[in-house]
């Protein structure tokens, strides 16, 4: 499958580019595509041939002022206006700062940002959100933007949503900037507001509204039909009530708001938060997410739509699955929507060939017919397909990867998985997993680098936890065959060399034009092939 916009030829990119280069890679939204599938099928340096501790390592890093939670997102041949041509990769931290790099170097005058734009003006009075106001420690110590933003080519233009607290009061806000100079365009930036009928926790006068304090933005944006699509949850178990998940969405070019959705408009909770995966779209305008705990009434004709995947078009709800025994999921904090959605390619040979995927914390791994997702059904689901207990006991807090009618997982506290599909059914015991590299929680999204389909590589990004509150200690990035998940690199293997900065839960690496680049509380971490005078021979532990 290719991913849609992931390979493009260098002129067809900005206007005024003349000359047709060979196809280069980029990566505009998280995890690679709209269908969230994680997989590069146009890497044509990184092979398992290479990628071992004596060739590959850490090349260098940026430093940032802030965590960056979102993954870190490229563009290739942008022409940063006094600066030249550059590769460019763009990664935006919890202080509300935006970065522009050079993503190939940090030598002369690449060692500082392209540009730099930060919505924090402390002589003013606007900073972050400082954690303890949400009465949280899960992002800590500030809440600014934490999702991963996205880019439209065609426009030139990178969309992110950061929070503010300004003089007592609070703002979430739309940002469309130039990815040349980081300057706001479409007469941006919007505040984030919205009000749907409701009757539910918070509601007012029959109606629920948008709170930018309450709600956290976390999964990564998403943009489709023309419009930028985001959406919320909670900030954790601390947070004080109320709070509903939310999607709002915005046309892309005059920022005007054109839809605004409750998941439980007469209920409770019902946060989107999916450890960060975006909302998938099909290419039909469908928009697909699942919800975490909370009230759920669809089946009796309700509008809350608690522990469900949710197929969403123009004119609201179209389709959805919520499992049997939701209430006793919700009752144990078994959210569906920890984990995220993924779309798969279409499966020429099933009687299902368009499907989606999906587990959360109780560790039942969901296949659905996109045409039809099953709804609910007391007396058990009616689903293509379930597989119990997917992950020996552990919960999904992340989004599968597909590859070569493979899947991949790793839940908390437990190793890759690797699933193989057949005729659209998933064979229900993994076909291999990894030996090293235990993960403890949140787990990771896996991401796959390979050649069309050769030469596949799994990376995964391992969070270590630390004393540190709202981080840990430094990172672990590991790479895995794609067939058979032995290991072939990670990033402990050659000591001080590859250390990135300290691991952010949720963090997730990307892979593109023979590089891997993730974020850190501290720094934006790149790796690739090293020159010889780099390499160092190393002892595998």
């Amino acid at each position: 499958m290719k991913a849609t916009g992931q390979t493009i030829l260098v002129c067809t990119f900005l206007a005024g580019l003349s000359v047709c280069a060979a196809p280069q890679v980029n990566v505009v939204t998280y995890h690679y595509d709209n269908a969230r599938t994680g997989q590069n099928l146009a890497e044509t340096e990184l092979e398992p041939s290479n990628v071992n501790s004596d060739s590959f390592g850490k090349l260098f890093a940026q430093p940032v002022d802030g965590q960056i939670y979102g993954q870190p997102v490229e563009l290739q041949n942008v022409a940063i206006p006094g600066k030249g041509t550059h590769n460019v990769v763009y990664v935006a931290t919890e202080n509300d700062s935006v970065y522009a790099f050079d993503a190939d170097d940090n030598s002369g005058a690449n060692a500082s940002p392209l540009w730099h734009i930060s919505f924090v003006d402390q002589s003013k009075g606007i900073t972050p959100i400082p954690s303890a106001d949400v009465g949280t420690k899960m992002i800590y110590p500030e809440i600014g933007i934490t999702s991963t933003p996205v880019i439209d080519p065609g426009s030139s233009t990178i969309y992110v949503v950061a929070a503010t607290k300004e003089n007592g009061n609070y703002f979430q806000r739309l940002h469309a900037l130039d990815v040349t100079t980081g300057a706001e365009k479409f007469g941006g930036p919007v505040v984030i507001q919205g009000s749907v009928p409701g009757s539910g926790w918070g509601s007012v006068n029959g109606m629920v509204s948008f709170d930018a304090l309450r709600n956290n933005q976390r999964p990564a944006l998403l943009l489709a039909n023309n419009v930028v699509y985001i959406a919320w949850a909670s900030h954790g178990l601390e947070t004080v009530d109320p709070f509903h998940g939310w999607v709002i969405a915005y046309d892309k070019q005059n920022l005007k708001q054109v839809a605004a959705f409750a998941t439980t408009p007469n209920g409770a909770q019902g946060g989107i938060w999916q450890s960060g995966d975006g909302l998938a779209a099909d290419t039909n305008g469908n928009v697909f997410f699942m919800t975490g705990n909370g009230t759920f009434d669809a089946q009796n004709g309700g509008q809350d739509y608690g522990m469900s995947f949710v197929k969403a078009a123009a004119n609201g709800v179209s389709d959805y699955f919520t499992p049997f025994d939701e209430a006793r999921l919700s009752k144990m904090d078994q959210d569906l929507g920890s984990g995220g959605a993924m779309l798969l390619p279409y499966q020429k040979d099933s009687t299902h060939p368009l499907l989606t995927i999906g587990a959360g914390k109780n560790g039942v791994l969901y296949l659905l017919d996109q045409t039809n997702l099953g709804k609910f059904h007391a007396s058990g689901d009616q689903v293509v397909q379930t597989i119990q207990n997917a992950f020996d006991g552990h919960g999904l807090f992340s989004t599968p990867a597909y590859f070569d009618e493979l899947l991949y997982f790793c839940a908390a506290g437990d190793v890759l998985r690797i699933f193989q599909m057949s005729q659209g059914m998933i064979l229900p015991k993994p076909i291999a997993t990894s030996t090293v590299g235990n993960f403890s929680f949140p787990g990771a999204t896996p991401v796959i680098s390979a050649n069309a389909n050769s030469n596949g590589i799994a990376w995964l990004l391992r969070y270590n936890p630390g004393a540190a509150q709202g981080h840990g200690v430094p990172a672990t990035l590991f790479a895995f065959n794609s067939l058979n998940a032995t290991r072939l690199y990670d990033s402990t293997q050659a000591g001080e060399r590859d250390r990135p900065g300290d691991s952010i839960k949720f963090a997730t690496p990307v892979v593109a034009n023979g590089k891997v680049y993730f974020g850190t509380a501290t720094e934006l971490a790149v790796f690739g092939l090293l020159k010889k005078s780099e390499n160092r021979k190393v002892s595998s532990p």
